[in-house]
């Protein structure tokens, strides 16, 4: 580990390992993002949102997915605002498909999460809003279609946040999971100043309202699984989640970061059923046993120790949280230890991920950052409402160092950011980044990182499980260096990103072993493989392990 240490060390003073260019000009991406305020300071308004990074037209290619605002009572707009869809046609160049594609909601997005619902091979997307939420089937053609009341999953009219699909009872076919945050209305709508200076007001001003889960039937229809599933015996302002099977031990759980209230990690039972194990497990709160203002989680493991572990973003004067999976169903809070709340402190921290951006094998964390408060500054002179983001980069002993003053012109933007995504937006082997800044316009993030190591990346598709292959753990061996990771659908703020798995070898030329443990059963390996691509599996198409080939 050594070299390692010496080359992190060497290349912090040289400059940085992880450059970070801002080319948002050079993309040819307009779109703008809206809270709709009227200035009435609406709840729902400094919520608003995340977006996806998915490939919805298979071409090989990652393409961006932003959620907007929509006018709130007393706001008006020449144009109505609507999300927006821009294609990825290769070398940074973006086209805007929205009216192509249909998928201009003009509902106020808050989350969106992406998977193969009905297993025809093509993402769909689901949108999490305040009023109803959207279903858009995509039908193969480059365009979707809406099929909300048909599927049963347009959940009513309430404020929403983030949202999952996951096989929760390995059935082969997915679920889905919607976070919802409080029970705002206009008619409820409440006011609130801090030295006379009117401030948007959060959870405690407000009920909080149950999430929902529903349980796919394989007809193209959801049937709400609250109340059998057990989830909805919980009530708390969700905002940002993840599923993630923390325990090793086949199926999907769920993480909900809810704010100001104990967090929920709900264990599933393997069948679907849910229990939350978040106070016992530690991460309903942090060491202090304090409660947070959370914001988006990650899943990922940061110390290559084969579990995965979860970072949580929070509230000013309250750290991003790191807590370590120790392995038997406990999480240990090392954000102190570890450096990886550095800078977090003043700050509003909003959409994260636990990412290797500069290929050494260690993942590195990412922190987008911008406070809620518009007006901050007028009575808090420890905080402003545009901020730049944080790049902690992983130095390979468990330890965390703060290079975003090192990291290239794009960690350098100063907005007031919320949900982000990480993906490989032109496919050189490197991990890019999207952020969607509440009421400007997004930033898209080139990796120039200076020294890469090897990589590779895969993509699953699932054949007796579900299509996406949401929910397979993925392990890969080079040499000294094991790493796992897990395709998830929905993670950070409320937004989408990264199913196709992306690995950091370091200088290791080769990867030895492959093994993708599918849910519902079998496990897949292969093999003696070239690095620096992206390798498709198939579930069954190769050396299996514990099903026979069909």
């Amino acid at each position: 580990m050594m070299p390692v240490l010496l080359c992190a060390f060497y290349n912090v003073c040289d400059g940085g390992p992880v450059v970070l260019r801002n080319i948002t000009k050079e993309t040819g991406i307009t779109f703008r993002h809206t809270d709709g305020g009227s200035g009435e300071r609406y709840a729902v308004e400094p919520f608003s949102a995340g977006l996806a990074l998915f490939d919805y037209d298979n071409d090989g290619n990652i393409d961006i997915y932003f959620l907007n605002g929509a006018p709130l009572k007393g706001t008006k707009f020449d144009i109505s605002p609507k999300n927006a869809l821009y294609r990825n046609e290769g070398n940074w160049k973006f086209t805007d498909v929205t009216k192509k594609a249909g998928v201009g909601d003009t509902g106020f997005g808050l989350g969106v999460t992406i998977g193969d619902y009905d297993n025809d091979g093509d993402p769909d997307i689901y949108l999490n809003n305040y009023g109803p939420n959207v279903l858009y089937r995509n039908n193969g053609n480059g365009t979707f279609t809406d099929v909300t009341e048909k599927a049963g999953v347009g959940c009513g009219f309430k404020m929403g946040a983030g949202t999952c699909f996951l096989d929760m009872d390995k059935d082969g076919d997915l679920d889905l999971y919607v976070s919802n945050y409080f029970d705002f209305t206009y008619e409820k709508h409440t006011t609130h100043t801090v030295h006379g200076i009117p401030v948007y007001v959060g959870p405690g001003f407000y009920p909080d309202i149950p999430d929902i889960i529903y349980r796919n039937n394989g007809d193209g229809t959801f049937t709400d699984a609250s109340k059998a599933s057990g989830v909805a015996g919980h009530v708390g302002p969700g905002m940002g989640m993840v599923c993630s099977d923390y325990d090793n031990d086949g199926d999907t759980d769920i993480f909900v970061a809810n704010d100001m209230k104990g967090n929920f990690l709900f264990e599933n039972d393997g069948t679907g059923k849910f229990e939350d194990v978040g106070l016992f497990a530690g991460v309903a709160y942090d060491l202090n046993g304090e409660q947070h203002g959370s914001m988006g989680v990650d899943s990922g493991d940061y110390d290559n120790d084969g579990w995965l572990d979860f970072h949580e973003t929070s509230y000013q004067t309250q750290w991003a949280t790191l807590y370590r999976n120790l392995g038997d169903g406990i999480f240990e809070d090392v954000t102190p230890v570890t450096g990886a709340g550095t800078g977090t402190l003043p700050l509003v921290t909003w959409g994260n991920s636990i990412v290797d951006f500069d290929n050494d094998g260690f993942r590195d964390i990412f922190i987008a950052c911008g406070h809620i408060q518009d007006n901050i500054e007028r009575y808090d002179d420890t905080a402003t409402y545009l901020e730049r983001n944080i790049l902690l980069m992983n130095t390979g002993d468990g330890k965390f160092v703060d290079i975003s003053d090192k990291s290239g012109d794009g960690m350098n933007v100063k907005l007031s950011s919320r949900g982000a995504g990480f993906d490989d937006l032109d496919n050189d082997g490197d991990i890019d980044v999207v952020i969607l800044n509440s009421r400007r316009e997004p930033t898209i993030l080139r990796n120039d990182s200076p020294s890469k190591g090897h990589w590779i990346q895969v993509r699953l598709r699932g054949t007796k499980s579900n299509r996406s292959g949401v929910g397979a753990h993925v392990k890969v061996v080079a040499g000294d260096l094991t790493l796992v990771d897990e395709v998830h659908s929905g993670r950070g703020y409320q937004s989408h990103y990264g199913m196709r798995l992306h690995f950091g070898l370091g200088n290791r030329e080769k990867v030895d072993r492959i093994e993708v443990r599918w849910i519902g059963g079998g496990v897949d390996v292969r093999e003696n493989l070239a690095v620096d691509r992206l390798l498709t599996i198939t579930e069954g198409d190769g050396k299996t392990i514990g099903r026979t080939i069909e």
